[in-house]
């Protein structure tokens, strides 16, 4: 008997959220005053679940360690967010949205839940104009679209390049209004070092103050963590550096198993790495493949200038192999195909590991555009850079700013040098339909859970998952659980369970201080990075997991040995911080080594060298692959796999081509 329930509901695919909705358990408006919702996160996911709950009626308690929500990692995200409004008229449709999500991810997610998600993407964005988030309009008044990877249709809603930042404002305001009512307890400066259960049943959390290094004990009926991915595992990535997997895998290690661990994002648009210097990478939106061209020199090692290379001896390389979707091919594949440009000695730039992204192209063509709107039948050369230029600034130009801010090169001149870095987690906590773990009352938004991509995720759909998880799925799906909890009291702090888990957060934190070792914790952090980067990255092999798995176990030991972390427990403490975090990941880290491991395939963003066709595109293996890993937690940094079996009954698995 398998431990994994999906409890996907009976019925067609079209119908099964709406009889869902129409038949899960209620809680009256009375009851729901006394029930306590702990919210852990506060970015997408966390503000849109706490203000819809909180307006529901329910307690609840928001934790975030930064000191406002609005810093939370959300507002990273620049390109946009999909849905299926087809205001192009081009032919998209919910289920065209669905299908492009299910073949985006390589077909390795649940078809209940991306449908669902795909049905609910049009109600996110009435609710984000409803708040007044500035989303970008067309002359008459009409949202804008733009196009993404892996479609063919425009359905990615966007504000300039910073629609993260603008959408968190919408879910901030809606959470701070129902913070102004008394609804919502907000505890910023705040992080969750444990779980607390009591015979197996969530029931709080141990935070610790982040000023004056408390520890606090909080009850809840439900806990919901909403904390984002665990791409920092690799220290260099897209991520913010507070980006982290603590509290996802403190649940893991009291119960919820840690789906799909090896889906690893790498977005293909990022800013090469300048130097050992870095602590983070910096990403250029996905929209920006919109309209620009993606090309390397046709000659190998060629040390001219872009400006200085002709047409004809640019290698167009997407548009070359994938003519069908050209530069907008999904991101795993765009990625590898950088990757493989810049192995084989083409790359660009004094690291020779990147590629250009050109826009003049995209200049000429708005400008010849904007001529005609203007009046100017035969523009000059200049108009037309002006014309062409005003548009593109229009659309992109605080990311143009950006580009140029960090690299002193103008884009607008001279084509940007991009190469992929790790970005987005599709892995993370398992859980079924309703959004719960395999620990009763303990819940996963957002890029906390495992849910809705598969093995790669199409970009603008995270912000649509964790708007979506919030906002329209967990207002339903924790009814089926509240309504069961209503007899249950609240539980004092001062019960054994919580004070045994305070007890285990405590000691962990003098251990730290004890070891009074000679390395700094980014000594640490650096080091696994380099392991997973290079064996656990782009691309993976057999010797190389095996290899990285023992090098992670003699980290981790070195590690406990030591580490200095200075300071003390009682105040501020960001190195204190930084050590927790970076314990979990020296575990996680093994664990996404061993999840990759054992899946003998490609797919999507894990590419097993071993594992590819003849062209170099992901090879699965339908037969003995087609499910989701689920690993549950032994002690002592061993696992056990469960599988939930993945059951396509509407779309038909097929050869994954974008050609």
């Amino acid at each position: 008997m398998s431990k994994l329930d999906s409890k996907i509901p009976e019925g067609s695919i079209d119908q099964k959220w709406s009889k869902y909705k129409s038949s899960v358990a209620l809680v009256n408006p009375a009851n729901k005053r006394s029930i306590e919702i702990i919210v852990v996160g506060s970015g997408l996911a966390g503000s849109s679940a706490a203000a819809s709950l909180a307006e529901m009626g329910y307690k609840v308690k928001v934790f975030c360690f930064q000191d406002s929500p609005r810093r939370a990692h959300s507002i990273a995200a620049q390109g946009g967010i999909n849905a299926a409004k087809n205001y192009q008229n081009d032919g998209d449709s919910t289920y065209r949205l669905f299908y492009d999500t299910i073949k985006g991810g390589d077909y390795r997610a649940r078809e209940g839940n991306v449908h669902r998600l795909a049905e609910v993407s049009a109600n996110i964005i009435d609710q984000c104009v409803a708040q007044g988030v500035p989303l970008a309009r067309e002359y008459g008044g009409m949202l804008s679209n733009r196009s993404f990877g892996g479609t063919q249709v425009q359905r990615t809603f966007y504000a300039a390049g910073q629609t993260g930042q603008q959408l968190l404002l919408g879910a901030y305001s809606a959470l701070e209004r129902q913070v102004g009512m008394g609804t919502v307890e907000m505890c910023s400066r705040h992080e969750m070092l444990e779980v607390v259960t009591i015979d197996g049943v969530a029931r709080g959390i141990i935070a610790r103050d982040l000023i004056t290094g408390k520890l606090e004990r909080h009850f809840g009926h439900a806990v919901l963590l909403c904390t984002g991915g665990y791409g920092n595992v690799f220290y260099l990535s897209t991520n913010a550096m507070g980006s982290n997997v603590t509290a996802a895998w403190k649940a893991h290690k009291k119960g919820a198993f840690f789906g799909n661990p090896c889906y690893t994002q790498i977005h293909p648009t990022c800013i090469p790495v300048s130097g050992d210097h870095q602590s983070k990478l910096t990403l250029m939106s996905e929209s920006l493949r919109n309209d620009g061209r993606i090309w390397v020199p046709k000659k190998q090692n060629d040390t001219r200038k872009a400006n200085e290379i002709p047409e004809e001896e640019r290698d167009y390389y997407l548009e070359r192999r994938y003519p069908a979707f050209g530069n907008l091919v999904p991101r795993d594949v765009a990625s590898r195909a950088a990757k493989e440009r810049c192995d084989a000695g083409y790359g660009v730039g004094a690291s020779k590991m990147a590629v250009y992204l050109d826009y003049k192209a995209a200049i000429d063509r708005y400008g010849h555009t904007q001529a005609i709107k203007n009046g100017v039948h035969n523009p000059t050369a200049e108009q037309l850079r002006t014309f062409g230029k005003e548009v593109v600034e229009e659309k992109y130009g605080n990311l143009f700013e950006m580009y140029e801010q960090i690299t002193g090169e103008n884009p607008y001149e001279v084509p940007m040098r991009i190469y992929p870095a790790v970005h987005y987690t599709m892995g993370g906590l398992w859980v079924d339909y309703n959004l719960m773990t395999t620990v009763p009352g303990m819940y996963a938004l957002g890029e906390a859970n495992f849910s809705d991509h598969g093995a790669n995720r199409l970009g603008a759909s995270a912000l649509m998952q964790g708007l979506a998880d919030g906002y329209f799925v967990i207002p339903y799906t924790i009814g089926s659980y509240l309504a069961n909890e209503i007899r249950t009291k609240a539980i004092p702090t001062d019960h054994e369970a919580f004070v045994e888990a305070e007890k285990a957060v405590q000691a962990q934190i003098d251990q730290f201080f004890a070891i009074k070792g000679t390395k700094s914790v980014d000594h640490f952090h650096k080091a696994l990075g380099k392991i997973m980067w290079e064996k656990c990255g782009m691309a993976r092999n057999e010797k190389g997991l095996k290899e990285a798995i023992e090098e992670i176990k003699i980290l981790r030991s070195e590690f406990w040995k030591d580490v200095r972390v200075t300071g003390t427990a009682d105040e501020f403490n960001p190195e204190l911080e930084k050590a927790g975090r970076v314990a979990d990941f020296l575990e996680l880290g093994e664990l996404m080594c061993i999840d990759a491991l054992n899946r003998n395939e490609s797919c999507g963003g894990h590419f097993r060298e071993e594992y590819q066709t003849e062209d170099g595109e992901a090879k699965r293996d339908d037969e003995n692959y087609k499910y989701v890993a689920a690993w549950e937690n032994k002690g002592n940094n061993t696992y056990e796999l469960h599988k939930e079996e993945l059951n396509f009954e509407v779309i038909k698995i097929a050869a994954r081509s974008y050609k």
